[in-house]
């Protein structure tokens, strides 16, 4: 059973996404101890609200270092929703300019649509060969509530790295929905309100962790 500690940082729908995770058979810890979410088998990292106070939530559990070290090791991340927009490089709400993560190229911003928050159930555009939504159907819809995201994605192709899997959906324009990069994946969606489509997300998830 994996071992696999969500990061408590004071953001985050911490109880629901410990739930999900026990759903699909993890051995799952809420905490915010440094070597506790380095050394799990997977770290999840949640986030709801402000793109700033999660940074400012993350420094103060040092989690920019945890992620850090464990992509280092190429130990498993999964970020969702704000903690899928931290791993980028910068968040900009409401004119204030934020630092983040850095793991990815990028601005978190204002989506461009008529209707925000975009809430409630969409479906995504999924890479060949994804590892989050192997098995899963191109119409199947999964739970979103934001109002800002990554409009574009902007990692230049390389040949000495293998370029990550984007997931896209739709809404005004299209957003960011996941990516799948090594041992970083991310949800802007929230798998864990997704019912049995973000079980199935999980359990891929969960899959790749325990190899």
């Amino acid at each position: 059973m994996a071992r696999i500690v969500v990061l408590d940082y004071g953001s985050g729908n911490l109880r629901s996404a410990e739930r999900a995770l026990e759903r699909v058979g993890a051995d799952v810890t809420v905490t915010s101890d440094f070597d506790a979410a380095t050394e799990a088998d997977g770290l999840v990292v949640p986030g709801v609200g402000a793109f700033a106070a999660c940074m400012r939530g993350l420094h103060a559990v040092r989690g920019p270092q945890i992620i850090g070290r464990r992509l280092a090791g190429g130990r498993p991340v999964l970020g969702i929703c704000v903690g899928m927009q931290v791993m980028f490089e910068r968040g900009v709400e409401f004119d204030e300019d934020t630092e983040g993560c850095g793991e990815w190229p990028g601005t978190v911003e204002r989506i461009q649509a008529d209707v925000l928050p975009h809430m409630g159930w969409n479906t995504v555009r999924t890479p060949q060969d994804s590892t989050l939504f192997a098995g899963l159907d191109a119409d199947t819809r999964f739970y979103f509530v934001h109002s800002f995201g990554v409009r574009r994605w902007t990692l230049e192709p390389s040949h000495a790295i293998t370029p990550p899997k984007v997931t896209w959906t739709h809404h005004g324009e299209d957003v960011v929905a996941a990516v799948e990069n090594g041992p970083l994946s991310a949800t802007q969606f929230h798998p864990e309100k997704s019912g049995d489509a973000g079980a199935a997300v999980l359990e891929n998830w969960l899959r790749s962790v325990t190899g």
